[in-house]
């Protein structure tokens, strides 16, 4: 096995934390889910992935987000996965399901 490149692959990765979705507010949820957010997200099936950097290049609009967001910054997180079944972080409001439509 070739292992030359393995010090620079980690000199490129990036630190991700999981986090439940339930974090969210209902309507950032649905602003995810619609890849709608004022800042760079990718939807996935139950959740997405936020990109907050360690040096944002933007605040989140979304205040629940940018809580979060300022949060990970401290923590030196660059990406945040937001996953239905992720754990919880008691430090962080809840948030319950978003309610039906009309």
């Amino acid at each position: 096995m070739n292992t030359a490149g393995i010090g620079r692959l980690r000199e490129l990765a990036e630190t991700i934390a999981v986090l439940s979705l339930s974090h969210l507010q209902p309507a950032t949820r649905a602003k995810l889910q619609a890849n709608a957010l004022s800042v760079n997200a990718y939807p996935t099936e139950f959740g997405g992935l936020v990109h907050v950097g360690t040096t944002p290049h933007r605040v989140p609009v979304e205040h629940d987000l940018a809580v979060i967001g300022e949060l990970a910054t401290q923590a030196g997180i660059e990406w945040l996965l937001f996953d239905a079944e992720a754990p919880i972080l008691d430090e962080l409001p809840l948030f319950g399901p978003q309610p039906p439509e009309a």
